[in-house]
């Protein structure tokens, strides 16, 4: 299973409405594999509801751009990029983003 949940520390709330598309990385390829859309409490709970992940390389593509814009902010990352590999896929893999208009960190959550 694999959750996200995004937080605007410049405002210091959630980060609801934003778009995140999860891709698979094989031989430098990416194929789409599954998108969201944070709920009002910024979290996309489970990303790919029908499927299981599989051991393997993944890209959680998070449209910040939107979100900023829709606040009169032109942020400085439009788009971040979170690239992680899922080992075992029978663990819950969740990945918080701390976001302001102007950088971001992430981790492994739990």
């Amino acid at each position: 299973m694999l959750s996200t949940h995004i937080l605007d520390i410049s405002s210091g709330k959630p980060a609801a409405g934003v778009r995140v598309v999860l891709s698979r990385i094989e031989d430098g390829h990416r194929t789409s594999v599954a998108s969201g859309v944070t709920d009002a409490d910024g979290r996309v709970k489970e990303l790919l509801p029908k499927g299981k992940l599989d051991a393997a390389v993944y890209e959680l593509d998070f449209e910040t751009g939107p979100y900023f814009r829709s606040r009169r902010i032109e942020p400085f990352h439009p788009r971040v990029s979170v690239i992680v590999e899922i080992t075992d896929p029978d663990q819950h893999y969740h990945v918080p983003l701390l976001v302001s208009p102007f950088g971001y960190t992430t981790y492994r959550g739990s």
